[in-house]
């Protein structure tokens, strides 16, 4: 006889068991050019966040706690260390039906191509899903700061009988040209879609909001590129429409001329690291004492890899506003509004300002001869009576004595062998060595 089927809705009022109705297909992302050079090395999901974690970790967490345990990772460019994070991440015990698994494009007999984008690779992968028992496919994108309650979402794309259900956030009008504007009836429904309208053409693309909202002038429903799809109803639309290749621009603007699409009204924080400044706002912000995405909720934690690493060592320094992740040593310095990642070494008398320091892959006391990861410089962290103040220093970033890493002149652009400036953010790349005394 088997065991029965236990709800995984908390409150235990709603309709889906999400461990067998829901599975997750996380979109890796393309080239990432926007991120650039922290995607020079690696895909756009597998960029650190908050000093110990991965993007990829912030979309696969929700599905976790919201007891949605059969992933799929879609990867296709710069792949491989996205690829070992999650093999190393994310191991469900043998008495679990639970997994993370990597989808990669593929050459088949019916295509050659890699993924031509988000819904073609949805497509492609298709034949792969289908053998997993469930009745709605969860769409998300691995690039994303947020935490959501995805049992929510799929109660309200029952309880509205929709065929496709989209997350949205409110924005005003000043934001809304840089997204997917919908606009909705009083009942979710979705009636309008338009792609990054004109400032100048918003008028009459307004939602139903609340008071609250309205007054706040968020009266614009944009996309969160989030999305719940009834299983039959993406199948239908993916093979009716083999030559459209993207969810937002293409397949949605589909849906709604034919299907029910509603919306799932979010309200709570919500960011698309699309940009350098975009990721750099984000990460700085997790250090403030009440930001806005809680890295302390014990109700729903962010789930990383278990590298089993030694407390941060402090000695006689002064630290405000900051993040400081394990494994880290700091020497008599100054810290201010900074994240400093995983093993990071900060040495004597240094200061480190508005700047995220992602730390390393191993410490620069061990012998690089014993090291098992022998990617990098031998001795990576900052040396003593450095300065560094606005900037995003990547991994195995080995920065020498008495250097100073700052933007004086404001610029907005440019690039060297060396370092880059985006958005008026300083950014030494993955694995670089700064010699002593260098001056950006």
């Amino acid at each position: 006889m088997n065991p029965p089927q236990t709800n995984a809705l908390a409150d235990g009022g709603g309709f889906v068991d999400s461990n067998l109705s829901a599975l997750a297909i996380i979109l890796g992302g393309g080239a990432g050019t926007r991120l650039f050079p922290l995607t020079k090395l690696r895909a756009k999901p597998a960029v650190p966040l908050a000093g110990r974690y991965r993007l990829i970790d912030v979309p696969v967490s929700n599905c976790i706690n919201a007891g949605i345990t059969r992933v799929f990772v879609l990867t296709q460019f710069n792949s491989a260390s996205l690829n070992r994070h999650i093999s190393q991440a994310y191991r469900f015990d043998r008495f679990s039906n639970g997994f993370v698994s990597i989808l990669a494009a593929e050459q088949t007999p019916a295509s050659k191509d890699w993924f031509q984008g988000t819904a073609d690779a949805v497509r492609r992968v298709i034949p792969h899903v289908d053998g997993y028992r469930h009745d709605y496919t969860l769409i998300l994108s691995g690039d994303q700061l947020y935490s959501m309650d995805y049992r929510e979402m799929i109660r309200h794309h029952e309880e509205t009988g929709a065929d496709v259900t989209i997350g949205t956030i409110p924005v005003t009008a000043d934001d809304a040209p840089a997204f997917g504007i919908l606009k909705t009836d009083a009942d979710h429904t979705i009636t309008e879609f338009h792609e990054k309208p004109p400032a100048d053409d918003l008028d009459g693309k307004e939602s139903p909001v609340s008071d609250d909202l309205e007054d706040e002038g968020r009266v614009y429903l944009a996309s969160m590129g989030i999305y719940i799809f009834s299983r039959d109803v993406l199948r239908d639309l993916l093979e009716s429409n083999e030559e459209h290749h993207d969810f937002g621009k293409q397949i949605i603007p589909e849906a709604i001329e034919g299907k029910k699409v509603v919306s799932y009204p979010f309200t709570g924080y919500w960011s698309d690291i699309g940009t350098i400044r975009s990721f750099y706002d984000a990460n700085l912000m997790l250090a403030e004492p009440n930001p806005e995405f809680d890295v302390y909720d014990p109700d729903r934690p962010l789930y990383t890899n278990a590298r089993m690493l030694p407390p941060a060592k402090i000695e006689s320094s002064f630290v405000q506003q900051s993040l400081i992740a394990e494994g880290s040593v700091i020497v008599n310095s100054q810290i201010s509004k900074s994240v400093i990642g995983i093993r990071s070494f900060i040495g004597h008398n240094t200061t480190i300002k508005n700047t995220i320091f992602m730390g390393a892959d191993h410490y620069p006391w061990q012998d690089p001869e014993n090291r098992g990861y022998v990617e990098g410089p031998a001795r990576p962290g900052i040396g003593e009576e450095s300065y560094v103040e606005g900037a995003i220093i990547d991994k195995n970033v080995s920065i020498g004595k008495r250097c100073i890493i700052k933007n004086r002149d404001n610029i907005d652009e440019a690039e060297t062998d060396m370092f880059y400036i985006r958005d008026g953010i300083v950014v030494i790349p993955k694995n670089t060595h700064v010699p002593d005394d260098t001056i950006i």
